[in-house]
């Protein structure tokens, strides 16, 4: 039991990491907090990774609910999800989405970036909640459910170390550095998107009757 839960909790801490990037979220949350003093940054660190991970373990437990009254297939969810995930890693091999747009003074006076624009769309975006969805409809039973929401806690807190840490990771990285680490995850990020498409589409085959 306790290997199952590890296990799951790992397996979706590795699924959600590329997704959601902490590490590229990086340089916008320093850009947009610039005025900020330590603490305020830091209670802002802090509600960024509250809110990104109560929005991506709601839609995690939720997700047959939507599915089901929407009326969408895993396999169409697992087509569309794999889509957006696919154009969040395209954008992350070019321009990384958290570098953009993140030097403007308009941007630096806003007071509370904790929800919108850090938790959504930037970490807790389409892609992540598409996966997140997806990972918790593939998961029927209760020991699974709570291994995905240890790990989706994990990565609240990862992502709180990383904007915790920021300063010293953009120092030891260099904003080049943390550049090429975002194209990294934009490969597996990639991956992940073309495995979905994959098995979406052979689960509308096998829906159809044609597998």
């Amino acid at each position: 039991m306790i290997y199952q839960l590890v296990s799951y909790a790992l397996g979706t801490f590795i699924a959600l990491f590329p997704i959601t990037n902490p590490v590229g979220a990086v340089p916008i949350f320093y850009s947009l907090t610039a005025n900020a003093s330590k603490h305020q940054r830091l209670r802002q660190a802090k509600k960024v990774a509250l809110h990104a991970s109560l929005i991506i373990a709601f839609f995690f437990i939720t997700g047959q609910a939507i599915l089901d009254f929407w009326g969408i297939s895993l396999g169409v969810l697992q087509i569309a999800g794999g889509l957006l995930i696919a154009r969040t890693a395209w954008t992350l091999g070019e321009t990384p989405r958290y570098q953009r747009g993140t030097d403007s003074g308009e941007a630096t006076k806003q007071k509370d970036i904790a929800l919108i624009p850090m938790a959504i769309p930037l970490i807790s975006g389409p892609g992540a909640i598409g996966l997140a969805i997806g990972l918790g409809v593939q998961t029927p039973q209760w020991s699974n459910y709570i291994g995905g929401l240890l790990g989706i806690i994990i990565l609240g807190i990862t992502l709180y170390l990383c904007l915790a840490w920021g300063e010293l990771l953009v120092k030891v990285f260099g904003k080049s550095g943390i550049r090429i680490i975002s194209q990294v995850l934009g490969f597996f990020i990639l991956a992940i998107s073309i495995q979905l498409l994959t098995d979406g589409i052979f689960t509308v085959l096998q829906e159809l009757g044609l597998t």
